[in-house]
């Protein structure tokens, strides 16, 4: 009944409008010539061109790196070896989609049926950076992260026989990121993560703080021209010189210790990290790992972060580090019961 009276209506209105055109005159039924529409652009002009973006400084005129940033990203730091993306530095965008699709799928924790520790929920799994290279990693050229040394590998073979069956001695034996001391997102470098992945830029003259949402460390970067501490000094995450180039920050880290390798880097690596805005909404982070008695030859690599509207949470690790108390208690016991064993065979 509504469609039938729907088009009963349209026909008395179709007809009225002709009624009334059929008693019009002649010169009034002639089509009028064209009149500018108010409502409609006009054409021939050329639209204005887009405002080119200025980069903000702070009150002492340096390029302003503040606020939230995200660096989540789905672009791996190597370039995959087999499969899609291997073999070429750019991803097609077909290869774009299928690598994103395979790659959601693989780390999907939602798959695991309640084996883990988070579900996709609590993610920040990111994107592939807009340039849609297959790697992080731009020099060397085939996006992979140079050879060890014949001095690394013996170093790193060394340390996994020494610590083979002594594991759970005590917590020293276990790494900082266990223990929530530190981690490799917090930089440096920043590695990207998958969740808690913001970090809050903020500055002042002379130096800049840099805050990881993630175990909550603040690096303090001072920017005012010092040097490095003696090379006698070691710290977990280094330590940390700046100067500007241009619009870019220049950080170097040097004075680093055994308990945080980067890639199996060595105590003496010397980090350069290289942050760039480039847009109201983006922030490029590049950085090149020297040590040659790691690495055959020195690497570099970059992602894009994102500013976001995200506050800052705090990150408490594991409240009391029950997981490492647990895992030493088990340890404990396991040895009682072996002990207890081998007396009994006594």
């Amino acid at each position: 009944m509504r469609y039938r009276l729907t088009l009963s209506l349209t026909a008395i209105g179709v007809a009225s409008v002709v009624a009334c055109l059929l008693s019009l005159p002649a010169a009034a039924q002639a089509p009028a010539a064209a009149k500018p529409d108010a409502a409609k652009p006009d054409v021939t002009k050329k639209a204005p061109a887009a405002k080119a973006w200025t980069l903000p400084r702070t009150p002492d005129g340096k390029p302003d790196l503040q606020g939230v940033w995200n660096n989540a990203t789905l672009t791996p730091l190597q370039r995959p070896t087999k499969g899609t993306g291997s073999g070429h530095e750019f991803f097609t965008p077909e290869e774009a989609a299928q690598y994103t699709k395979e790659e959601l799928d693989r780390v999907n924790g939602d798959k695991l049926d309640g084996v883990g520790n988070y579900n996709e929920f609590w993610r920040d799994r990111g994107h592939l950076a807009p340039d849609m290279r297959t790697s992080q990693i731009f020099d060397p050229p085939d996006g992979r992260i140079p050879a060890l040394t014949p001095q690394a590998q013996k170093r790193i073979a060394d340390k996994r026989a020494a610590n083979r069956g002594h594991e759970f001695d005590g917590p020293e034996n276990r790494n900082v990121q266990e223990r929530c001391i530190s981690v490799n997102n917090a930089g440096p470098p920043m590695t990207p993560t998958n969740y808690n992945a913001n970090y809050q830029i903020v500055q002042s003259p002379g130096v800049v703080a840099l805050l990881s949402e993630q175990i909550h460390d603040v690096r303090i970067i001072p920017t005012d021209g010092r040097p490095h501490v003696p090379e006698s000094i070691r710290m977990i995450n280094g330590d940390a010189v700046g100067h500007w180039e241009g619009n870019t920050l220049v950080v170097e880290t040097t004075n680093f210790t055994d308990m945080t390798p980067y890639e199996n880097s060595g105590q003496n690596m010397r980090l350069t990290e290289r942050f760039t805005r480039t847009g109201p909404d983006m922030l490029m982070y590049e950085w090149t790992v020297y040590d040659p008695e790691t690495f055959v030859k020195p690497w570099s690599a970059r992602y894009p972060m994102y500013k976001t509207d995200d506050q800052i949470f705090e990150y408490a690790c594991h409240e009391g580090n029950y997981g490492l108390l647990g895992s030493l208690s088990g340890a404990r016991a396991e040895e009682k019961a072996a002990a207890a064993k081998a007396a009994a065979k006594k």
